[in-house]
C-alpha cells in the first residue's frame, strides 16, 4: 500500500529515473502478499528475497545477507525504505554499509515504547538514512526533537492515504459488507496481530470478551492474521468468537485482499485494531476507530482524526468503544497533506536532487 503510488509516481518521471523493486518476503502469506500485488496494480518484484518467518533477529539478519548482494548488482543512486517492519531496517543497514543513499518513507513516527520491536525499527532508521519523508507535523518535531538537521526532514503527507485515495471509489463499488449479507453501518470490523495481544491466552480472552460485551448484537467481521489464528486454536479459545444463544458474534474469515478490506471498513460502524495503517485509514474513511494498544506512534489519528486508544485492559476497551461510537461517521479532521500526493512530492525531490 506504501510502495504501490511511490512507483506510479516514478513512472511518471521516465527521464529522470528508474526503479527497482525488492520484495524481502518477511510478509510470507500468499493471501496477503502476492493478492496485494494484483488489488494495487504493481508490478511482480524485480528480485523477491523469500525471508520468511523467524524471529527478530533471524529476520533482519536474513534480509541483510540477502539484499546486499542485489544492492551490489544493482548500484542504486538511492534505496527507498518505507515504514518499521524489520525489512526496513535491514536494507537501510545494508545499504548504508555499501555507501547508498537511504530514503526512509514514513519517518519520524514513535510510540515512545522501546519495547516494541517496531520502534526501535523506526529509531534506528531515522539515525542513519539520509532523507527522511515524513507524514505529519508531529513526526518532524519528534525528528528535530531529535536532533535531526530540517534539511534531512521532508514534511510530504502519507503514502498510506494516496493507495485509499485511489481505490477507494472502486472498494465501495465492490460493497463487499453485501456479500457478506451485511448491513451498511450494522457491524464492526476487527483486526489482532500484535505479539502482546495474541501471544497470551488470558490476554487474549480479556481482549475478545470486552468487545462482544461492548458490541452486543453487533456482527463483527475479524479476517485472522494466520499467527492469530494458530494461537487461538491452541489456547482453545475458539468458543469465546460464538454466541450460543444465537445473537451475532465474532465471525472469523480468511484474510482479505486489500480491495475487500477497505470496501468492508469503509462501510463499517467502527472498526477495532492493534494495526498501525488502520488507524490512518480509518481517519480518512471517517470512520470510528479504537486501537487496542497501550500507546500510538499515529497519535495525529487520536488528535485529529477518528482513533481513540483504549489500551488491553476489558475497562478500556469497553470506554473507548463507547466513546468512539458517540463519534457519527465523517466527523473529523483530515490531517494535513492527507490528499493523496505524497508519492508525487517524494518522487519530486527525489527527480529535483537528481538534476
Amino acid at each position: 500500500m506504501k510502495v504501490a503510488p511511490i512507483i506510479k509516481a516514478i513512472r511518471a518521471h521516465p527521464a529522470a529515473m528508474t526503479h527497482v523493486l525488492v520484495h524481502t518476503g518477511q510478509h510470507y502469506d500468499e493471501r496477503m502478499s502476492d493478492s496485494f500485488f494484483v488489488d494495487l496494480g504493481m508490478p511482480m518484484p524485480d528480485h523477491n528475497l523469500e525471508v520468511g518467518s523467524g524471529s527478530h533477529a533471524q529476520q533482519t539478519a536474513a534480509v541483510m545477507t540477502k539484499i546486499e548482494p542485489v544492492l551490489i548488482a544493482e548500484k542504486p543512486d538511492l534505496v527507498l525504505v518505507v515504514g518499521d517492519v524489520n525489512s526496513t531496517l535491514a536494507a537501510t543497514i545494508a545499504a548504508r554499509k555499501l555507501n547508498l543513499r537511504v530514503g526512509h518513507v514514513e519517518a519520524g513516527l514513535r510510540s515512545f515504547d522501546r519495547t516494541m520491536p517496531e520502534e526501535i525499527n523506526r529509531l534506528c532508521t531515522d539515525a542513519i538514512a539520509d532523507d527522511l519523508f515524513t507524514t505529519d507535523r508531529l513526526a518532524n518535531e519528534n525528528l528535530i526533537r531529535e536532533g535531526v538537521s530540517e534539511e534531512r526532514i521532508h514534511f510530504v503527507g502519507n503514502v498510506m492515504i494516496d493507495s485509499l485515495l485511489a481505490h477507494r471509489e472502486v472498494a465501495a463499488r465492490r460493497a463487499f459488507h453485501s456479500t457478506l449479507g451485511l448491513e451498511k453501518r450494522g457491524y464492526a470490523t476487527l483486526t489482532l496481530h500484535r505479539p502482546s495481544n495474541v501471544e497470551h491466552a488470558d490476554k487474549l480472552a480479556e481482549i475478545v470478551d470486552a468487545i462482544r460485551a461492548a458490541l452486543p448484537g453487533m456482527p463483527i467481521i475479524f479476517p485472522v492474521h494466520p499467527r492469530t489464528r494458530a494461537r487461538i486454536v491452541e489456547f482453545g479459545l475458539l468458543d469465546r468468537f460464538v454466541d450460543n444463544a444465537g445473537a451475532p458474534g465474532i465471525f472469523l474469515t480468511e484474510p482479505l485482499g486489500y480491495i475487500e478490506f477497505l470496501s468492508l471498513n469503509g462501510e463499517a460502524r467502527i472498526v477495532l485494531t492493534d494495526s498501525g495503517g488502520l488507524q490512518e485509514e480509518t481517519t480518512i474513511l471517517g470512520v470510528p476507530c479504537v486501537t487496542i494498544r497501550e500507546n500510538t506512534e499515529r497519535p495525529i489519528t487520536v488528535i485529529e482524526g477518528t482513533n481513540r486508544l483504549a489500551g488491553t485492559s476489558r475497562h478500556g476497551i469497553m470506554t473507548a468503544i463507547a466513546e468512539a461510537m458517540a463519534i457519527q461517521p465523517g466527523q473529523a479532521r483530515k490531517p494535513d497533506k492527507w490528499d493523496g500526493q505524497a508519492a508525487k512530492r517524494i518522487v519530486e525531490i527525489i527527480a529535483a536532487r537528481a538534476g
